[in-house]
């Protein structure tokens, strides 16, 4: 009995105990694949999404008729309140002047367009953090396996010293320098996985996930495009014609526009019809209809609301201009410093890398011979190392600057 008794309470103190939390799936093995899933989840877009279509549903009312109204009137009633000699009954429709429900519509339907290109600009912000943030954290993975070689090269050489050390040819200090080599690049790798952490932690905030769920680790960096889809006027048209910003400032200049015009139209009067029937008794004892119209005579303060229509579109105009002045200054520059960052790859890969290669090669076979030192050698090894860093510096470069400019131009290259 007393084992069955010892079971049934571990299985009842189990059965108490809070459920562990499922560990999200790792994702994010491809920048496309991180920028679907933001697109569902971010809480910014989620956000921008419901205010387009809030802005949206505004339409339809903005262009509708007014609700009509019933009223109710008793009539010739005797002074104890004991008898009514008539009941009028009132149906009502207010109607605003011709063309005032058309611009109405039309001032919601520039918001609604508005809406819709602030959706697309948080869009591309949010896709532009993303693909510089997976770029660094390639950078962090490339980097920390190019740490990896460098210590297992360290440790060869390290090695050939000793032997070195053994037979008379070198002195101790030729070990030792390998070994402090070693221990700045265990160094530089407790900073990279630091600095992995905060990249993760970013990522997984863009994405709305918990800062710890892991990652799928980054497999490559996008394909360059073509150098002819890089052209400056091209581009720029490109900006003009779907920058999400250029177009949001568009809608609002036209629904200033249309409200500048719908302003002027209330110079004019509404108007409000109806039809009565008249009970007297149990019958029908008379018909009336009407139309009145509200007379329209503050007219400076529509003078006042009219030049506050014009101040505004004049202000949404220079606002369109401020931004794409902007905007093109900053295409201009990403784009120089994308080509910068291209010529100083192909240097890097062309010649630097393949020079430093060599200085290695005839370093360690002039260590091996005696006719370098130790310390030439390790000169000869870090020269490789940063032309190797410093390459991956400049793709992941190249990537935020294509990020840039795709968030300009409103898609992807």
């Amino acid at each position: 009995m007393k084992p069955t008794l010892a079971a049934l309470t571990c299985l009842l103190l189990l059965s108490g105990m809070p459920a562990k939390a499922q560990q999200p799936a790792p994702i994010g093995g491809t920048v496309r694949e991180l920028l679907e899933y933001a697109d569902l989840h971010n809480p910014d877009l989620i956000a921008a999404r419901y205010e387009r279509e809030a802005a949206q549903a505004r339409v339809q009312p903005a262009g509708a008729l007014g609700d009509p109204m019933f009223e109710v009137e008793l009539r010739d009633m005797d002074r104890d309140l004991n008898r009514v000699g008539s009941v009028k009954y009132t149906f009502a429709q207010p109607l605003p002047f011709w063309g005032k429900r058309d611009l109405r519509a039309e001032v919601a339907e520039s918001g609604a367009r508005a809406a819709q290109g602030e959706e697309r600009a948080a869009a591309t912000e949010i896709h532009e953090r993303i693909k510089t943030a997976f770029a660094q954290y390639y950078q962090i993975r490339e980097s920390t396996r190019l740490n990896t070689e460098i210590f297992a090269l360290m440790l060869d050489l390290e090695r050939v010293a000793q032997v070195r050390f053994a037979n008379g040819l070198a002195p101790q200090q030729d070990v030792i320098k390998a070994q402090v080599e070693q221990t700045v690049i265990k160094s530089e790798l407790i900073a990279l996985e630091t600095e992995a952490v905060h990249i993760r932690g970013r990522i997984n905030s863009l994405l709305n996930r918990p800062a710890e769920a892991p990652l799928t680790e980054p497999r490559s960096l996008r394909p360059a495009p073509p150098l002819a889809d890089l052209d400056m006027e091209m581009l720029e048209q490109r900006l003009r014609a779907t920058n999400p910003l250029l177009f949001a400032q568009s809608a609002r200049v036209a629904g200033s526009e249309a409200n500048r015009r719908l302003v002027e139209r209330n110079r004019y009067p509404d108007f409000v019809v109806g039809v009565s029937p008249i009970q007297a008794d149990d019958r029908l004892a008379a018909w009336e209809a009407r139309v009145s119209v509200n007379i329209p005579l503050q007219q400076e303060t529509r003078r006042s609301q009219e030049r506050e229509a014009d101040a505004l579109v004049n202000a949404a105009r220079a606002r369109q201009e401020a931004v794409a002045s902007r905007l093109l200054n900053e295409l201009h520059q990403a784009l120089a410093t994308w080509e910068a960052a291209r010529r100083q790859e192909l240097l890097i890969l062309e010649a630097l890398l393949p020079q430093a290669a060599a200085n290695y090669q005839s370093a360690l076979v002039g260590y091996e011979n005696g006719n370098v030192d130790f310390a030439t050698l390790l000169e000869a090894e870090r020269q490789v190392k940063r032309a190797r860093l410093d390459r991956l510096k400049v793709q992941v470069e190249q990537e935020s600057r294509l990020a840039q400019i795709e968030r300009m131009i409103g898609g992807n290259l």
